[in-house]
């Protein structure tokens, strides 16, 4: 028996899944089933299956997110995506398998039969660092989810985000925007200590950074100005400093 766990935030996808799965594959287990991806994490680690059924586009945490919380992951996978992207590119390249909603079931069915296969020859710790590695580009690429599936953006490309009503606008040098479900504080997770935020409303990555003015604002590359909250300005001295 394979050992699977089944994670989708969307509890109607999720149900419809484990139906087909229960009905067609018996020789495949769920031993769980998450719609919350945080929870999914500790049970991947507590109950250690040897196959997921991974949703890509869930709200704080993706499914990129969840591969990532691992460092050597040794389950297989099987991603569930509703858009035909890049991501999609880079988890064929990773010969890693897809499934696309709404669920075909011979797409399932190869799908499944391509992670026995790949269980048997244990491939998915190389198959799921490539992946990342892929994803990632030893962490200088962000994956943003928006309205129609999940942006690749190099770090150093964003020039700036700015926050507004639970959603983040994103600026990039290249005169592109995105708009994300994810809020400025989960950006702030992701992006690291090159990104500074010196407004509440406000990200901005500090190589993009061309002036302070001293009424209060940071002059950006793309020529547009960000506010400095007063009590921002001491600790934006101190990096600034240190560069």
């Amino acid at each position: 028996m394979i050992r699977c766990i089944l994670i989708d935030d969307e509890a109607k996808a999720l149900k419809m899944l484990q139906k087909k799965i229960e009905k067609k594959f018996p020789q495949l287990q769920i031993i769980a089933t998450y719609q919350e991806p945080e929870k999914a994490v500790k049970g991947i680690k507590q109950l250690k299956p040897d196959l997921i059924f991974l949703d890509i586009a869930m709200p704080n945490m993706s499914g990129f997110d969840v591969l990532s919380q691992f460092e050597e992951p040794e389950f297989e996978v099987i991603f569930v995506t509703a858009y035909d992207n890049f991501a999609i590119q880079a988890i064929q390249h990773a010969a890693i398998g897809y499934i696309v909603k709404p669920i075909d079931d011979e797409m399932l069915a190869d799908a499944i039969a391509n992670a026995k296969k790949n269980i048997q020859l244990k491939t998915a710790k190389r198959n799921n660092k490539i992946l990342l590695d892929l994803l990632n580009e030893k962490n200088n690429t962000i994956s943003i989810p928006t309205y129609e599936g999940y942006v690749f953006v190099k770090k150093d490309n964003i020039v700036r985000m700015e926050g507004a009503d639970g959603y983040t606008k994103i600026v990039c040098n290249n005169n592109n925007e995105y708009l994300s479900s994810y809020n400025l504080g989960k950006f702030m997770e992701i992006l690291g200590p090159a990104f500074f935020q010196p407004h509440r409303s406000h990200v901005v990555n500090i190589k993009h950074i061309s002036r302070y003015l001293k009424e209060g604002y940071l002059e950006m590359t793309d020529q547009t100005r960000v506010p400095l909250s007063k009590s921002k300005r001491k600790e934006f001295m101190e990096i600034m400093a240190q560069l």
